[in-house]
């Protein structure tokens, strides 16, 4: 079994009720010495939030092997003349199992380990496309049976209940999480699951 065997995803997606197009957009990159994912909310809802970024993807797609302070950088320059993305890059080094989790903004992170302790990230506030920013970085150990759970701010505390995550399956998890949310949301809302096995 290859590493990239190891990790599973699933992502549930729902722009905002009367929009078309949802404003968050996410990426995710794996090969057998790591895996990458980054999930990035426009500022606002709509057409322009998706524009930036998706921007903000189109930058790290072009080479997921940089840096968090290049992807940064690069946001930065690639926003000019566009709305700010807040954003969130989770990196996993599945070699050495250590994970670092970078963020500006309001993009959050909850880590679930195989016995079923949480533990949720607080995010910085601010934003990435006026002026060069440092992301908050947050790094650690993963093991075996592992979660991590990226989440753009159209999903609250309450709609992350601890049954939701007694499943094994990510793909359950998101279907799951899909049923309880319904179909009508007051905010682009995006759900990532990812497990290493």
């Amino acid at each position: 079994m290859n590493e990239t065997d190891l990790v599973k995803v699933s992502v549930y997606q729902k722009e905002k009720e009367g929009n078309f197009c949802c404003g968050d957009s996410y990426y995710y990159y794996q090969d057998d010495d790591f895996f990458l994912c980054a999930l990035a909310d426009g500022l606002g809802s709509g057409e322009l939030a998706r524009e930036s970024s998706q921007v903000v993807m189109d930058v790290i797609k072009t080479n997921p092997l940089m840096t968090t302070s290049e992807i940064i950088s690069l946001s930065n320059q690639a926003l000019v003349g566009k709305r700010g993305v807040v954003l969130g890059i989770l990196k996993l080094d599945l070699r050495n199992h250590q994970y670092t989790y970078a963020s500006i903004g309001n993009i959050g992170l909850m880590t679930i380990t195989s016995e079923g302790i949480k533990n949720r990230n607080i995010p910085m506030p601010g934003y990435l496309g006026v002026y060069p920013r440092q992301a908050k970085e947050i790094r650690g150990i993963f093991n075996k049976n592992m979660s991590f759970v990226l989440f753009s701010d159209g999903v609250t505390p309450k709609d992350l209940t601890h049954n939701l995550f007694k499943k094994q399956n990510v793909t359950e998890i998101t279907d799951a999480f899909a049923e309880q949310m319904g179909q009508n949301r007051e905010d682009d809302t995006t759900l990532i699951v990812i497990k290493f096995q």
